[in-house]
């Protein structure tokens, strides 16, 4: 997308790295569903192109975020003040064995899950520890005190705990379902369900990949999301599989839980979906409140701002929707960064951060309904899978709030970078700027406001399940 210039110092980090500005972020046509671990939806084919509009809609000039309304419109690039925050890579962690599918960051550590047979552990950018897990591909990873849960291509979820006595070993406590569980329900023929065409199979287990996994603490429960078109909630006290929820009509690629017993799951069928949680007795109980999008793109990441007020989802269409909600759930409008698939979503005080096929991560600041893309943070030379943001402690009494941001990648590596919520990349901006007018010359097309609803119907992507 755009690079920024040569590397800026800073006082803490010093010297930025930053990929060259030269690097495309083109995807051939013949990249397998492994590698980007989306699969093709089984609803209907689809092209192989990105976009497949008549209009220049779809071109990475048009995607542009600054093809909106411009809080900066009228203010003059040298006004800014020189001595703002700079955003910026502080490290890389490199281990050439797999490529990084999902990464899980709590206090001072950070989890990496890949297509490897290891999970590693790292601490202040160096290798801490790792252990194995037979299954190979991890593609969901979730902390929850001292329990580490990770979600596999096998369609298990296994259960990790941390030594009391060392912090560097983890030992296997357990899979979900249990084996105690699967014996007692497998007595009974009424727990058998179809999970596709002349096969059956225990409702308690995942009959695909596991694409996704939240948490909710405070209910003391964990979901699971799956390609075989099902949620399943369980209760992490005693590993039980409490429900299970026929959600899409797809794979479901993304589901976050809130703490207001809302629950919000994304899917490869183009939808995103609100459930409202009840508790039942023992067990709990979803139904669906409101479908927010029925898209022909799928849906392939959710986030969901920490007061519920916003829902965010990425599809394959490159395109980041949002949602609002004050007594019920509103359309908010439409980010436009990337010019590939939106794989990863996190969100983080007033910052939201898109990850992308297309090699880059854009940092948004939301001020009300307005969104301001503040850098496009780009070094990556593969598609950036799975994001983790944690706050700065060590800037966290200054006004300025400030983020560390985790970046795993199909480039086989992972990157740390410094984001500020004050930063804003002027050359960046300039840029952009700059391109939108040539863009307006050349196709005369009217700029999306943002919190304005597109009526465009976006090119499927070949790549549907995350």
């Amino acid at each position: 997308m755009f690079a920024e210039p040569d590397s800026i110092p800073r006082a803490k980090y010093g010297n930025m790295m930053h990929s060259d500005p030269n690097l495309t972020s083109s995807t051939t046509a013949n990249q397998t569903e492994e590698e980007y671990g989306v699969r093709n939806s089984s609803a209907s084919a689809v092209g192989t192109g990105m976009y497949d509009r008549m209009s220049c809609e779809g071109s990475p000039m048009m995607m542009s975020p600054w093809n909106q309304a411009n809080p900066f419109a009228q203010t003059q690039w040298s006004s800014v003040e020189e001595n703002l925050p700079q955003n910026g890579l502080i490290g890389s962690l490199v281990r050439e064995e797999g490529h990084i599918y999902s990464l899980a960051a709590t206090k001072d550590l950070l989890y990496t899950g890949s297509d490897s047979k290891n999970i590693r552990v790292w601490k202040n950018l160096k290798e801490f520890s790792a252990f194995k897990c037979n299954s190979g591909l991890v593609k969901a990873i979730v902390i929850s005190g001292e329990k580490i849960f990770t979600g596999h291509q096998d369609g298990k979820i296994r259960v990790w705990k941390v030594s009391p006595k060392n912090q560097s070993l983890h030992k296997r406590s357990g899979t979900l379902p249990t084996l105690k569980d699967i014996f007692k329900a497998s007595l009974k023929p009424r727990n058998y369900v179809e999970v596709k065409k002349n096969r059956t199979a225990l409702w308690i287990k995942h009959a695909d990949a596991i694409s996704c996994l939240s948490l909710n603490d405070e209910q003391g429960l964990l979901y699971s999301a799956s390609w075989d078109r099902t949620i399943k909630v369980w209760r992490i006290s005693d590993s039980k599989c409490l429900e299970s929820i026929p959600a899409h009509d797809d794979a479901v690629n993304s589901v976050v839980s809130t703490t207001e017993a809302i629950v919000f799951s994304g899917s490869a069928d183009g939808t995103v979906k609100a459930w409202k949680r009840e508790q039942k007795g023992k067990y709990t109980k979803h139904t669906l409140m409101q479908t927010l999008t029925k898209q022909e793109s799928a849906v392939t990441a959710l986030a969901v701002s920490k007061n519920g007020a916003a829902v965010y989802f990425g599809s394959s269409d490159g395109l980041v929707n949002f949602w609002e909600r004050e007594k019920q759930l509103n359309y908010g409008g439409v980010l436009k960064g990337h010019k590939l698939a939106v794989l990863c979503l996190e969100v983080a005080g007033s910052l939201v951060f898109s990850g992308s096929a297309d090699k880059t991560i854009c940092v948004w600041k939301r001020d009300a309904n307005i969104h301001t893309c503040l850098s496009v943070l780009t070094g990556h030379t593969g598609p950036v899978k799975c994001l983790a943001v944690e706050a700065d402690r060590e800037v966290s009494e200054h006004k300025d709030k400030k983020w560390i941001v985790y970046s795993g990648s199909l480039d086989k590596s992972v990157k740390v970078w410094g984001v500020s919520e004050s930063f804003i990349d002027m050359n960046q901006i300039g840029m952009m700027h700059q391109q939108q007018q040539q863009q307006v010359i050349s196709h005369s097309e009217p700029f999306m406001s943002e919190g304005s609803v597109s009526s465009s119907t976006g090119g499927a992507s070949s790549h549907r399940r995350h």
